[in-house]
């Protein structure tokens, strides 16, 4: 006889489905952070870059679990040192804590949604640690957060979000400006069509790392959050935490599902949105992201693989003579970064509010059905200009002015087209 399921078990239940939707929307929003590049230039075609990207991307997942169990521990205070969860958040079988995580992660899928919707690359990591730390503040309020660490080591929302999503793109572009300038001083007498052969090998090597360096970095996330939740459960020992192998696979299977079904609206903005690249600034952004997110890995600093990837291909775009940047495209970006972790913690916050005020399986039940409806709507809306495979690579234009300033509007108006395929013409600039 099947023991009757309680309500903590349910709603346990529904934080593992909506963990691993927030995996799915993971890997197709930030395909576009390894092979915009190479499909962009023709290196890779569409289809192969993402199976590419998904493959690595599920290798990736499985290599590595150790900051799995302490994903959240920098930010918000719901774990202790050994990633267990606080005994205070541990009654009526952790529901307090399943909530909390519940209305983070359904925050974090939201946002990403959007900015997939609005083709704008914004970080999937800081939508999810924003999340968190909303439902932390509608739960425990601001003393539940951890904004500065301890002063013993850069930690907290400042040390782990905002310092490194203000550096990381300015150091990234910044070595593919060099890197570029530095091939195309090397290659000055190589013609054009043996030089654009050439590097395209080139940047398969190096988007191939990129895939695989963001498969072992953001699959870990959900892994963690997975395990945090079974632990508050009760289905995990609390005193011998571990991530189970089906939580591995399964996080591993979704990132990679995701991948491959490709993030085009995101992907179409990097690539053909940004600059003009050829196949020696595809080498240059690709080897400067891999470069840049694996040397941080090395000194434990945890960095936006969305922020390098486009620091490295604005970088690309300075650092060839006679390129451009289309900086209002940039500008737009730069805004979504900039309101990603509020944004999404304000939906956090709402989400938990509205589990934990109705009360018992009926609160989350309303705010997963919220989910449901919001992403079938804005899946809707993205058919109305929809941007796959066939056209991912097409001509850019979109009116855009390198000297027009970004207006609010265009970050959060969902009728603004940013990727949208336009006719046949010469490229805007």
């Amino acid at each position: 006889m099947i023991p009757p399921m309680t309500t903590a078990t349910m709603i346990l239940a529904l934080v593992v489905v909506v963990a691993l939707a927030f995996d799915f929307t993971n890997g197709f929003h930030d395909t576009g952070n390894a092979m915009a590049a190479s499909i962009a230039t023709g290196a890779l075609s569409p289809k192969g870059a993402v199976t590419l990207a998904a493959i690595l991307n599920l290798v990736g997942a499985v290599l590595s679990v150790e900051v799995a169990l302490t994903v959240s521990n920098a930010v918000v205070n719901i774990q202790d040192s050994k990633g267990l969860p606080k005994a205070e958040l541990m009654a009526n079988g952790g529901t307090m804590l399943l909530l909390i995580v519940f209305g983070g992660l359904v925050g974090g899928i939201i946002w990403n949604l959007f900015t997939w919707l609005l083709g704008l690359p914004s970080s999937s990591s800081h939508a999810l640690l924003g999340g968190l730390v909303g439902g932390t503040i509608g739960a425990l309020g601001f003393a539940g957060v951890k904004w500065a660490g301890d002063g013993s080591k850069i930690d907290g929302v400042i040390g782990k979000v905002i310092l490194p999503s203000l550096i990381s793109p300015v150091i990234a572009m910044i070595v593919a400006a060099t890197a570029t300038r530095l091939i195309f001083m090397i290659t000055a007498r190589v013609e054009d069509k043996f030089r654009e052969g050439r590097f395209r090998w080139g940047q398969v090597g190096a988007a191939s790392l990129v895939s695989l360096a963001h498969g072992t970095n953001d699959a870990q996330k959900t892994m963690g959050v997975i395990t945090l939740a079974l632990v508050a459960g009760g289905s995990v020992s609390a005193t011998a935490v571990y991530v189970p192998l089906w939580v591995k696979l399964s996080a591993a299977l979704a990132i990679a599902l995701g991948t491959y079904l490709g993030g085009w609206r995101i992907i179409r903005t990097m690539g053909k949105g940004l600059v003009d690249i050829s196949s020696p600034q595809g080498l240059a952004a690709d080897a400067s992201s891999a470069t840049v997110i694996l040397a941080s890995s090395q000194l434990g600093f945890a960095l936006s693989t969305t922020h390098v990837a486009t620091g490295s291909i604005m970088g690309v775009g300075i650092g060839k003579k006679g390129a451009s940047v289309r900086w209002s495209v940039a500008g737009r970006m730069v805004a979504a970064w900039a309101i990603t972790f509020p944004a999404a913690a304000v939906m956090g916050a709402v989400m938990y509010w509205i589990a934990a005020g109705i009360g018992g399986i009926v609160g989350p039940l309303v705010v997963f059905l919220l989910l449901v409806g919001l992403s079938f709507y804005m899946w809707k809306r993205s058919r109305v200009n929809a941007v796959d495979h066939k056209n991912v690579t097409d001509e850019w234009h979109d009116g855009s002015k390198p000297e027009v300033a970004v207006a609010a509007h265009d970050v959060i108006d969902p009728h603004h087209e940013l990727d949208a395929p336009q006719p046949a013409g010469p490229a805007a600039h």
